[in-house]
């Protein structure tokens, strides 16, 4: 089931549990605005060449629109919607005043120099610098794009409206990107697992971790969750799979990972099959990679007894159904990967007051939107009797619902 079918399943579940008024629901879905545009630039060998490139404006009801902006070369429209809806929910679950988009350009970025990278990220905010803004829609990066993408965003956007460093997140540091945003969306994972756990009266210390991916999310919370006494006994990236019953030395794993481009070839453990590293044997999955991974041909063998969904979207509605019968508890990505959105809104609070945070409030302030936000999603759970995916979904369209109502937009 591919994420926008899943997605607008998950909200049409919510707004029934909400009794939400039809015509309401219907407005909620739509997206605020799409925008498709044509961004041609000269090749280095002087050749021309033309890209698609679009973002989607799903929901400003609380707030400006806020989402990533992706380089990849199979952008798929229906994808980049459900993204965009997804983070209009996820921000209000965090509670953060912001609604939802997403965007990018159909292009290879691992095929284009630097300097045409650098070229076709200006085209394309010369198109859209009229349709972004500081209290209109702030991008942030994505898959293929980085803190240098972000650093061209802004400066051509500049150009146009005087400087604005508030724009765009994930920006370099020297350029007013918040201290601690490398390692938000890792950290999120651990304050959301730590809360959940707190629930059935345990601790990250002495529980078994499997994660699968190892990118940046992945790396931080395997890193994060081994500091805090967690035992992680397996890993995969794309480069291949590891395990250590009695537990991975993740210091010695970053190190190899960063060398090696990947956990493949690690001495510290003993490879395994890439697709067996979500029903290796375990207390807590925590899929950190791409979407729809956990579905029906796996879920059955699936032996965690929690899921921590860092990624967007691993879980298929059909693999839902089945992990609620065994039993297996699921903390939701709308919930669970929300840290890395918190703390681009702390960085764009930082730019708007020209006043920037250390590293320590940064993390401080990020456990208690994670620790309040899993209090919210239970409270949630609570009145309307369902499982921590609909109370986090219940919560986040409710949110929405309500700043719709009050500002009069009501269909």
């Amino acid at each position: 089931m591919n994420a926008l079918v899943a997605t607008n399943r998950n909200f049409k579940l919510a707004a029934r549990l909400l009794g939400l008024d039809s015509k309401l629901e219907k407005s909620l879905l739509i997206p605020f605005r799409e925008i498709k545009v044509e961004c041609t630039i000269p090749k280095d060998d002087g050749t021309l060449a033309s890209f698609v490139g679009f973002r989607v404006q799903h929901d400003n009801a609380r707030g400006p629109m806020k989402g990533g902006i992706r380089y990849h070369p199979e952008v798929d429209p229906d994808e980049v919607n459900a993204l965009a809806q997804l983070m209009t929910w996820k921000t209000a679950v965090a509670n953060i005043p912001y609604g939802g988009a997403k965007g990018g350009i159909g292009c290879d970025p691992g095929e284009l120099s630097i300097s045409e990278l650098e070229r076709l990220t200006r085209v394309f905010t010369q198109k859209i610098h009229d349709l972004i803004g500081v209290h209109t829609d702030v991008p942030a990066p994505d898959m293929g794009t980085n803190p240098q993408t972000m650093a061209w965003i802004l400066d051509e956007y500049s150009k146009f409206h005087g400087y604005s460093p508030a724009v765009v997140t994930g920006k370099p540091t020297d350029l007013g990107g918040s201290l601690g945003r490398d390692a938000a969306t890792g950290r999120g994972v651990l304050f959301a697992t730590e809360a959940l756990l707190h629930e059935y009266g345990k601790s990250i210390a002495g529980q078994r971790f499997v994660v699968q991916g190892f990118g940046n999310v992945g790396s931080w919370a395997a890193q994060l969750i081994s500091e805090k006494g967690g035992k992680i006994v397996a890993v995969s990236d794309i480069t291949g799979a590891i395990k250590h019953s009695k537990g991975l030395d993740i210091p010695s794993l970053l190190k190899h990972a960063n060398e090696n481009r990947g956990v493949k070839g690690f001495s510290g453990g003993d490879p395994i099959e890439p697709n067996s590293i979500l029903t290796e044997d375990c207390d807590i999955l925590i899929p950190a990679a791409l979407g729809g991974v956990i579905n029906r041909e796996n879920a059955n063998d699936i032996k965690a007894k929690f899921i921590i969904e860092a990624a967007n979207h691993p879980t298929d509605p059909e693999a839902d159904e089945i992990l609620s019968k065994k039993g297996v508890v699921i903390l939701p990505d709308i919930y669970a990967n929300s840290g890395g959105v918190t703390v681009s809104y702390f960085e764009w609070v930082q730019n708007i007051q020209g006043f920037m945070w250390d590293e320590e409030k940064v993390n401080n302030e990020l456990k208690t939107y994670m620790t309040n936000g899993f209090k919210d999603v239970k409270n949630m759970c609570k009145t309307h009797n369902c499982d921590l995916r609909m109370g986090a979904f219940t919560l986040g369209v409710n949110r929405v619902a309500r700043a719709t109502v009050l500002r009069g937009w009501e269909a």
